[in-house]
């Protein structure tokens, strides 16, 4: 199994089937996609209806997976098979713009969330696994800020640790 495989079916395997959890900001998720990104892929003009989002297939989603959190930032150019897994699931749970923008900035680079022939240079020039300490460090630190400014969201703490803990542990 490719890399990518393997990255799709952990993601898959972390964010679980429909989940429409009251305190979620995103609503409605099915495989770990909002409503809102659902209907943006759809190019629906609007957020995707819960049942829309609930009668999303695997396939599916894998394919907006691959385009919106590999393809689309341009994640396939990192060539370290565990900073690749960080930085895919880190966009997943967190947005693409800001995965690739702690990328850049453990990178020392702009930090515009778009990786451009900058970030590939420093990045062909960088220890990446250096990198993905630095990247990890970045989100958990931001996993806690998020609970930290809305109380709310620790319903989520002990998830977002054990999907942390997979990293950290090197179980990914």
């Amino acid at each position: 199994m490719n890399i990518i495989e393997q990255i799709l079916d952990d993601i898959l395997r972390r964010e679980g089937g429909y989940v429409n959890h009251p305190a979620d900001r995103g609503g409605p998720t099915n495989f770990g996609i909002t409503a809102q990104t659902l209907g943006a892929w759809r190019q629906l003009g609007r957020p995707a209806t819960a049942a829309e989002v609930q009668a999303l297939t695997e396939a599916e989603a894998r394919a907006l997976y691959r385009q919106q959190y590999i393809t689309g930032p341009g994640f396939e150019v990192i060539t370290h098979p565990a900073l690749l897994h960080l930085l895919v699931d880190a966009g997943v749970h967190s947005g693409p713009k800001r995965a690739a923008q702690w990328l850049q900035s453990a990178l020392g680079v702009n930090a515009d969330g778009v990786i451009g022939p900058n970030t590939r240079a420093a990045l062909a020039q960088a220890d990446q696994g250096v990198l993905y300490g630095k990247v990890l460090g970045q989100r958990l630190r931001h996993l806690g800020r998020l609970i930290t400014h809305d109380p709310k969201q620790s319903a989520f703490a002990a998830g977002w640790m054990n999907r942390m803990a997979e990293f950290v542990e090197g179980t990914v």
